[in-house]
């Protein structure tokens, strides 16, 4: 041995041939900066072709430990050094891996051994080691610097090792360990649900040590699943002693609370809104002016009013982001005093608005608006179907005498719907894009369980009361900009190119063109326009909507490309989303002239957190629903049911039910007696033998073959198809003939749904949510 080793000798204990220590590498590696493999050996005056080998094993090894990294070909070895860390929260997968999620690279593979550190949501430090076969950077965590919870539920289990909690997805990569004591403290039996806090965190080599702390009843599942989901997903669900206090002080609206504001009691504003909706924010009305203009109010409730800035409810609101809505409840963003109460625009009473005020001409233009805090009094609660009804038919019985005895609500309903039918033309000549899509919603029985699944429908009530937020938004955004406010705006950013790329190659399948880089709206539109008549127009549609960008919060603002406006915020939901009241502070000081807020926080800080807290209010809901849905179709495995190929991958085919809107995968070893091939382009499987082909909107019949309610995945068996659409034609035989019954062997493939829909909160419309 020809180096210099201060642990020469505990290397020559381990090994009849030993090579450098780990820490005389990488003392050599700073020595060069950075050196290859050769080099190193060159270095070490290692001819020994086993040494030459041992010595390339350690620097892998030393690699995958994130001791060292290495670039290039052939590698280029260097020490990791501080600017190698990285600050990321961790995203768990059921099976076991993970991610470090990053904001301004590429994410962070985590293997199995990697994740006994950590929690789903925990914030961590890390470094990137090596590239996998998939072409993932791997890392590896250094530290962890914040944990995102320490209580959770689980079941309580027991095995050969004592008890421990097995926690739901996706944290079921970490068991909590609990002494017999504690459990028999408690008396809780195995299987049963639990809340446990933790005492020692995990290591690589044991598992957290926690205690359980309260031992819950699973009478109710649809409770219990909230209670994990709010936890799993760090969601406020209790509001401050001292938020509390704030809203609680507050009493109905008295003649000092109506000063400086514009008294709207006699006009006849009403709110329309879902059957379910419980916190109406907004009011309207609309009348006709000389030479066929209009006149439009959208009054929005002036939350900002109570919720003061930096005061404990702003904090509460601030922390929450958002209301989160799940299929039986809402976590409300607002006490309930305030969201179902004084900020709630309800019938035959005094509220405090702000408005905006909108002229618009007889071709559909915004010709000025203006905004001021007012006071008005709902003449009316009607809902999205006594509209739709009224519309239909205006001596239809089912209309609340509150709209066809008064007069002048009539009147105004009226003139909204002609103005609605104006901007409907309006919004066709800039492409905002309108997509086919259906949007459910989950009806319970008595006891708790799943009824139905059903679509909501949207009619003209629906979509005039659209236009009419998208108009109040739009002037919201337009007055912040010409006066520099302080704000949030909701941008859009158009697609990117490798997006655009996928849907100029599927367009092909439809005869139709689109750009391979930089769309417009028009160009989505065309699409849209071409394929809304057939019969897989929602499959069509969703792939569409799935190669959109996610919309977001910032102060700085770049337009909306989906609705096709250059500057858009949102003004209309104070009450439910923290961007809208942080909008309604910053207009009400400039009209009244006072002075701009001062908040505890910067607009950078508050455009992540509101985009952050939205996405996982967005994340919470789904899981809830398709736990919901999975937990229903446990009662029917084994049953078949029609369905509509919705999603096609590698993998096999995402099936969504005709009838229950619910999603399942079959498997693409189950899809048919043939060897299928992945047309990406195409989006298509594609039988070599017999050519048969499966695509997006094919008719099939599909059996229940198994239900993961760790992976949240449905596994159907495909039985028969029962009819292609028209792109997806049998390449040799053109015939619908149905396919060989199979039973599906459930390959815990990851789980995938069809494109979101359209998002709704009590029946409210798509495009409040935009």
């Amino acid at each position: 041995m020809s180096w210099n080793d201060p642990n020469a000798s505990s290397e020559a204990q381990k090994y009849d041939n030993p090579i450098p220590s780990r820490e005389l590498i990488l003392s050599t590696i700073n020595e060069h900066g950075e050196i290859t493999h050769q080099q190193l050996a060159k270095a070490f005056n290692i001819a020994d072709p086993d040494q030459f080998d041992a010595l390339g094993n350690r620097l892998k090894a030393m690699t995958r430990d994130g001791q060292v990294n290495r670039d290039g070909r052939p590698y280029r070895y260097r020490t990791v050094t501080q600017h190698d860390i990285v600050t990321g929260t961790v995203t768990a997968h059921p099976k076991g891996f993970g991610f470090v999620l990053l904001s301004d690279m590429p994410d962070l593979f985590l293997h199995e051994k990697q994740m006994r550190w950590v929690f789903n949501g925990d914030t961590v430090e890390a470094v990137g080691t090596s590239t996998d076969n998939r072409g993932r950077t791997e890392g590896r965590i250094v530290d962890v610097v914040e944990r995102r919870q320490n209580h959770f539920i689980g079941t309580l289990a027991h095995d050969e090792d004592g008890y421990c909690v097995e926690l739901g997805s996706p944290n079921n990569h970490q068991p909590i360990t609990v002494t017999e004591d504690n459990v028999q403290a408690f008396n809780a039996k195995q299987g049963s649900p639990v809340k446990v806090d933790i005492i020692d965190w995990p290591n690589q080599h044991e598992f957290a040590t926690g205690k359980i702390t309260e031992v819950l009843s699973d009478d109710n599942d649809r409770e219990l699943i909230i209670e994990t989901t709010l936890l799993n997903y760090d969601i406020p669900s209790e509001f401050s002693e001292a938020a509390l206090n704030q809203a609680n002080d507050y009493k109905e609206p008295i003649e000092k609370d109506l000063k400086g504001r514009v008294d709207l009691r006699e006009l006849p504003l009403v709110t329309i809104d879902g059957e379910d909706a419980r916190d109406f924010d907004d009011a309207v009305f609309a009348e006709k002016r000389s030479g066929g203009n209009y006149r439009v109010l959208v009054a929005i409730a002036d939350v900002s009013y109570y919720v003061t800035p930096n005061s404990p409810l702003d904090q509460n609101a601030y922390e929450r982001g958002t209301s989160v809505y799940f299929p039986h409840q809402v976590i409300p963003m607002l006490p309930e005093v305030l969201s179902n109460g004084l900020c709630s625009l309800n019938p035959n009473l005094d509220r405090l608005c702000m408005v905006a005020d909108i002229k618009i001409s007889r071709a559909g233009k915004i010709t000025s608006y203006e905004f001021y805090p007012g006071v008005m009094h709902s003449q009316a609660r009607l809902t999205y179907n006594q509209v739709n009804a009224y519309l239909e038919n205006p001596k239809d019985s089912s209309v609340p005498k509150s709209l066809t005895e008064n007069k002048e609500v009539k009147k105004s309903v009226d003139t909204l719907h002609q103005l609605y039918e104006l901007l409907l033309k309006k919004r066709e000549e800039r492409h905002a894009m309108e997509f086919e899509t259906v949007e459910t919603y989950i009806k319970f029985n008595e006891k708790g369980g799943i009824e139905a699944i059903l679509p909501r429908t949207r009619g003209d009530a629906q979509k005039l009361i659209e236009e009419c937020m998208l108009l109040a938004n739009t002037c919201a955004a337009n007055f912040a900009l010409k006066n520099e406010l302080p704000v949030l705006y909701r941008n859009h950013d158009k697609p990117d190119g490798e997006k655009s790329m996928r849907i100029h190659e599927y367009a092909k399948n439809f005869g139709l063109s689109f750009p391979e880089e930089n769309p417009t709206q028009a160009d989505y539109q065309r699409i849209i326009e071409a394929t809304k008549e057939r019969p897989d127009a929602i499959s069509i549609h969703s792939m569409l909507l799935r190669s959109m960008m996610q919309a977001n919060y910032s102060p700085d603002n770049i337009g909306h490309f989906g609705l096709a406006y250059d500057e858009y915020s949102h003004f209309t939901s104070p009450i439910r989303r923290y961007p809208d009241l942080m909008l309604h502070r910053a207009i009400k000081a400039k009209v009244t002239n006072a002075k701009q807020p001062v908040m505890d926080f910067s607009l950078e800080d508050a455009g992540m957190q509101t985009s952050d807290t939205e996405r996982r209010a967005e994340k919470a809901s789904r899981y809830v629903e398709s736990w919901l849905k999975c937990h229903y179709m446990k009662d029917h495995v084994g049953e078949e049911f029609d369905g509509v190929v919705t999603t096609v991958t590698n993998f096999g085919l995402f099936i969504t039910l005709t009838d229950l809107y619910i999603d399942g995968l079959v498997h693409i070893s189950n899809v048919g007696d043939d060897f299928f091939v992945y047309d990406e382009q195409q989006q298509q499987l594609i039988g070599k033998d017999r050519g048969t082909v499966f695509g997006l909107g094919d008719l099939v019949k599909v059996k229940v073959a198994g239900v993961n309610m760790d992976l949240l995945q449905i596994d159907f068996g495909l039985q028969a198809k029962l009819q292609s659409s028209k792109m997806n034609q049998t390449k040799k035989d053109h015939s619908n003939a149905s396919q060989p019954n199979r039973s599906s062997t459930s390959k815990d493939q990851p789980k995938k749904s069809p494109a979101k829909r359209s998002g709704s909160r009590g029946g409210r419309g798509s495009s409040k949510k935009s």
